[in-house]
């Protein structure tokens, strides 16, 4: 393991170049800020209200009761205007304000409660005009300013926000800027390494060039050599795409970027794009580093055809972004983009040419000694007792990647701490390995019919699987009900399988249909126990008649179209998908009546390993084999 790479000084990087992009300019900002706005909002209500004081000239003097009623004693009130108690009037001659040299016309006063005078007769005596109208309410400065504040404010928020949608083009958000992306955290300042990696060494070989180039570059210039731009890591899920990814960029010791496809992904036309550059914009900041992309098939997609992108706006600018970023290296960046797919088949061609992600690396399920490897590292942390055979859990582990592993050996300490034990031991790891392949125990109460029919469907899978030439030895049955299935029969071969021929896919869906084979034997009925039995059964018929060339009749051809060629329109002739069908009639129709003649031949054999099944519930491998009373034909 390697230290990390310190920084460089900026000034002296090898990773820039005269023709490389000079970094963004600073962002400019509003002058003042929200402080300038507000006071300039509250210079303008200041000076309006001291134009309109000046215009509508001062005020209406409030005078007591006792002058009000003085004037209209005297004759001199010309109207008031009342609503309640309040009064508001005007003068014929103008007065004097008691106590003042102020004088006044217009007037306001307000009528005590408990006043018992004749004001009314006065009034019509005085010949004053009295009308009803609501009494003026004078606001509050506060209140004022509130009023001439709202609408600008409102009008500066309403701005602010269409901004900010606006700039999504920009590389803001749907509702406001997103943050810069930045390097992936590391918890505890560890970085994982190849070290933390298993059961890919092939893998790991084609990315340690990558790691070399990081690390020393020069050499690679000296020779007139150019690392690829991009690397795509192609899978399964769990296989480990993404932990490789880091693995990479910690052997070297760069900054890490990662990103989900569908984080480009917005409502609004352009976001996608934009956050592109701004990701290869950082990256390029803190070079040499790695961008990494996960699940880049989301918008990856082969564009046109029946399931392209086909029009999506937003989903093909984001494409074309990445493409465009990635024409723009010229080698001496020191950016590596790394993106991983499980589902290369239906890539844009223009994603995988060269000069983009032109180097392709297969990551698959590990093999056994890979398995076991994976198993070591997941159980560092996990106290084993003496008798735990690793080897033993990655022999019967094949087609399991890394994550299904993980989960094994988190299932195993998760129930040895249930058991109150200080150490997990090979017990636990057999428990978790049934749960995880099996699906876990139901508490169902089956009545004793069912639950014999049940041991009979189970005993005919287990049989035929035992009296197959060259089929995978059958390693537990179980009539407990687990996960959705009343019963389960465990097959699974010695070593790792990766071609099989047609001898083999026929007994496969032999046995898949001795369940159905046994229960019409002994109870002459077919139930809807046999659902998932029919579903791989169609599943390997179509497989061998669509596309394995298994069929004579259909031809040494591809039938059945996958997702890669429905995206550039490609489907089969009618004519061919009929035949198709009656092809795989053909051949689970023989391999019924095969499955059935067998178990006929070996009734004996059924009746003997159900009644095993009934009376103990659970068979391994050494026990199934002895209550059939079938010798273990092949040693794989």
């Amino acid at each position: 393991m390697t230290s990390p790479v310190p920084p460089r000084d900026r000034t002296d990087q090898p990773w820039r170049s005269e023709g490389a992009p000079p970094p963004p300019p600073p962002r400019r900002k509003m002058a003042g800020g929200w402080g300038g706005l507000l006071l300039t909002a509250l210079a303008v209500y200041l000076i309006t209200n001291l134009v309109l004081s000046f215009f509508n000239g001062r005020d209406e003097p409030t005078i007591a009761y006792t002058e009000f009623s003085k004037q209209v004693t005297a004759g001199n009130v010309s109207k008031i205007y009342s609503k309640g108690d309040a009064i508001q009037g005007q003068l014929k001659k103008e007065a004097k304000i008691p106590g003042g040299d102020d004088t006044y016309t217009k007037f306001v006063t307000q009528r005590p409660a408990f006043a018992d005078d004749n004001l009314w007769a006065e009034l019509v005596k005085e010949d004053v005009t009295v009308t009803a109208q609501p009494v003026v309410q004078q606001r509050s400065f506060l209140a004022n300013l509130l009023i001439s504040l709202a609408p600008m404010l409102l009008l500066v928020l309403l701005w602010v926000f269409i901004a900010r949608r606006m700039s999504g083009g920009l590389g803001g958000g749907a509702l406001g800027r997103k943050a810069p992306p930045k390097p992936v955290e590391l918890e505890g300042g560890k970085r994982t390494t190849f070290e933390d990696v298993a059961g890919i060494d092939e893998v790991e070989g084609e990315l340690n060039d990558v790691v070399d180039f990081l690390k020393n570059p020069q050499e690679y210039r000296k020779m007139g050599a150019r690392m690829p731009g991009g690397v795509l890591l192609a899978g399964p899920p769990g296989t480990g795409k993404t932990l490789l990814a880091r693995a990479v960029a910690g052997e070297a010791g760069v900054p890490f970027f990662s990103a989900s496809a569908s984080e480009f992904i917005e409502m609004i036309v352009g976001v996608g794009a934009s956050r592109v550059r701004e990701l290869f914009a950082e990256a390029r900041k803190v070079a040499p580093a790695i961008v990494f992309i996960d699940e880049i098939d989301t918008i990856g997609r082969a564009r046109g055809g029946g399931s392209g992108m086909g029009g999506h706006d937003e989903r093909e600018q984001t494409l074309n972004q990445i493409l465009t970023e990635m024409d723009g290296f010229s080698g001496s960046e020191g950016v590596v983009v790394l993106a991983a797919t499980n589902r290369a088949d239906v890539l844009d061609p223009a994603l995988t040419r060269p000069g983009r992600f032109d180097r392709i690396v297969q990551v698959s399920p590990p093999d056994r000694g890979g398995r076991e490897a994976i198993l070591k590292i997941h159980t560092r942390q996990i106290p084993l007792s003496e008798d735990v055979s690793l080897g033993q859990v990655a022999r019967t582990t094949p087609g399991m990647t890394g994550a299904d592993l993980a989960n094994l050996a988190n299932e195993a300490a998760l129930l040895a701490v249930k058991r109150k034990k200080s150490e997990v031991d090979q017990a636990e790891l057999s428990d978790a390995l049934e749960k995880v392949q099996l699906g876990a125990e139901r508490p169902l109460v089956m009545p004793e019919e069912e639950r014999r029919r049940t041991a009979y469907h189970e005993s005919g899978h287990a049989l035929l699987g035992m009296l197959q030439p060259g089929a995978d030895p059958v390693r537990k049955v179980t009539i407990v009900p687990r996960g959705r299935a009343l019963g389960v029969t465990l097959s699974t071969p010695e070593a790792d399988k990766y071609a099989y021929t047609e001898e083999y896919l026929r007994g496969r869906i032999i046995g898949a249909l001795g369940g159905m084979a046994a229960e019409h034997l002994v109870y002459g009925v077919v139930t809807t126990g046999s659902e998932s039995d029919l579903e791989q059964v169609t599943a390997l018929a179509r497989g061998m008649v669509g596309r394995w060339g298994m069929s004579e009749r259909v031809g040494r051809l591809t039938a059945i179209p996958g997702d890669a060629q429905q995206a550039y329109g490609l489907s089969a002739a009618p004519a061919t998908l009929d035949a198709v069908d009656h092809e795989m009639r053909r051949i689970v129709d023989e391999c019924y009546i095969e499955a059935q003649q067998l178990l006929s031949e070996h009734r004996d054999q059924l009746d003997a390993l159900a009644a095993a099944l009934l009376q103990n519930e659970t068979l391994d491998e050494e026990a199934a084999y002895r209550a059939a009373g079938v010798a273990r034909l092949t040693k794989h």
